[in-house]
């Protein structure tokens, strides 16, 4: 193109183009011509210069077809690296407008625009991106597929989101989470090989009506969490065990104080703690009341407005369970006998303290000794005479799940007592720890004996649901696929959905999601 001439004018740029190539390409039969038939102007939006909105004045021609079987007499020249056909904008605007659309949204994007130069609203940004994009954006067929759902809205609705685990791209999103609709994708979409997934049955039966060449691979990560759940179920009725297994290692452990610590307690504080523990256990009593007319767990909780969940945990109970009071305390406390003994002898460097510490197999951080000793050393501060108490161990199931599982070395005396009040216990944990062993490690030849010793505790009904999925598990122990990625994927879509306010459609989402991967 040749250049006119240049002007300000209105607050923009205007520059005057015109075309100046001798001949032009029929579209319909590809048959050179430099027949002149007319000229036209085009006025179109462009890039701004330092922030000033620039339009262009494009002179065109049209010309005159000379193909004896062409269809078209008359044709208008194409300039395709500089506009496409019945745009009002150059292409190097419109791809700029759409990189805004999809980081920001319309009107987001609309603010940016204009802060830039760029004279557009947020609907026809929207409008603009879903036309090229509808025209340009094509799902590929995956190899290796990772799929799991994604909230829409939590509780309410939810999406199912594919990706290829292979390029680390998302391949498409689909408005909900049926076996219907991932069949039909599939269906849609052939070559998969290895799906990965959750054990979601929707998914895995999707998977083996339409795509049964696939191999289906559990994801590890999930589970290890339905160990984590199954085993802390099991642990629901013990509640009562856990409580006096911890008392008993605290009596044990816990010095006698040499000064009774003193308690503050505002009575309003007691008193409103009190009122909501005498209503909770006129609700336990209700509880068990109907549970012993007949009534099941759902008829219980629409009688007195609770979960159901809140209802199965009560009535599996071995009794009323007490609120536990949660006391925040330094890692520094099992140390403090030592620390008050180093004092007495006159070591008051925080940092050699620190190190004798780290010998004794302490983990954290200089600043928190050296805290712990200013505290210590304050104008109240009386040698001996401070008396470190420290609170009961947590005794919920989940914690002690956590204990089961992770082993710490601060727990020990806590779980082999534990195991010594119950036998049962003990052979559940057995049983736990060796499936987290044999999926962490992906020990696939201790699966048939896992299971063997697993039918004997109560980790049972937990193994049988795993012999339902046998296939996906030993895949999940034998090929290195998992879901990691795709829950990184369900990440970055949470946070474009958020950037949305909840305003735009699920077609927008989709498209903001796929081409921005």
């Amino acid at each position: 193109m040749e250049l006119g001439f240049l002007r300000p004018k209105d607050g923009t740029i205007q520059m005057h183009l015109r075309a100046y190539r001798v001949s032009a390409v029929c579209p319909e039969c590809r048959m050179i011509s430099s027949r002149v038939h007319s000229r036209y102007a085009r006025e179109l939006g462009d890039l701004p210069w330092e922030g000033i909105p620039v339009r262009i004045y494009l002179q065109t021609r049209k010309f005159f077809c000379g193909g004896k079987d062409c269809r078209r007499r008359i044709f208008t020249e194409r300039l395709p690296n500089t506009v496409v056909r019945y745009a009002r904008r150059t292409r190097r605007s419109s791809e700029a407008l759409d990189w805004i659309t999809l980081a920001l949204g319309g009107a987001a994007g609309s603010r940016l625009a204009r802060r830039m130069g760029l004279l557009v609203d947020g609907s026809t940004l929207l409008r603009q991106l879903r036309r090229r994009s509808s025209a340009t954006a094509t799902s590929r067929s995956p190899r290796v597929l990772g799929i799991d759902d994604w909230a829409w809205r939590k509780g309410h609705r939810y999406g199912t989101i594919l990706c290829d685990l292979e390029s680390r791209r998302v391949v498409d999103l689909l408005p909900d989470r049926e076996s219907e609709t991932v069949a039909t994708w599939l269906h849609t979409h052939p070559g998969v090989e290895v799906v990965s997934r959750d054990r979601a049955s929707a998914y895995a039966e999707a998977v083996r009506k339409t795509a049964p060449q696939a191999v289906q691979v559990a994801d590890r990560w999930h589970l290890l969490r339905n160990l984590s759940e199954a085993l802390t179920s099991t642990l629901q009725p013990h509640h009562r065990i856990l409580t006096q297994t911890t008392h008993a290692i605290s009596a044990l452990e816990a010095p006698p104080p040499a000064v009774p610590p003193a308690v503050h307690t505002q009575p309003r504080a007691a008193l409103m703690q009190s009122q909501n523990r005498e209503r909770r256990r006129s609700r336990y009593e209700q509880v068990m009341e109907l549970a012993r007319r007949g009534m099941s767990k759902l008829q219980i909780g629409r009688e007195l407005g609770l979960d159901h969940r809140t209802v199965r945990r009560w009535m599996h109970s071995d009794g009323f369970q007490e609120h536990r009071t949660r006391r925040r305390v330094s890692s520094v406390e099992a140390y403090a006998r030592y620390l008050e003994q180093r004092l007495q002898e006159g070591c008051h460097n925080a940092t050699q303290l620190w190190r004798e510490l780290r010998e004794q197999g302490f983990h954290g951080q200089q600043r928190i000794v050296r805290t712990w000793i200013r505290r210590r050393r304050g104008p109240r501060y009386q040698p001996g005479a401070h008396t470190i108490t420290l609170p009961a161990m947590r005794t919920s199931p989940r914690h002690t799940a956590w204990l089961i599982l992770s082993e710490p070395a601060s727990a020990r005396s806590y779980l082999e007592e534990l195991y010594r009040r119950s036998p049962e216990i003990a052979a559940t944990a057995r049983a736990a720890r060796e499936f987290f062993r044999l999926v962490r490690s992906r020990d696939s030849a201790a699966w048939s004996s896992w299971l063997q010793s697993a039918k004997g505790t109560a980790l049972a009904s937990f193994a049988a649901h795993l012999i339902r999925d046998q296939a996906a598990v030993l895949a999940a122990l034998q090929t290195p696929w998992s879901n990691g990625q795709v829950e990184g994927q369900v990440h970055r879509l949470k946070l474009v959905k958020r950037q949305m306010y909840g305003r735009a459609s699920f077609d927008l989402l989709r498209l903001r999601v796929l081409n921005t991967a």
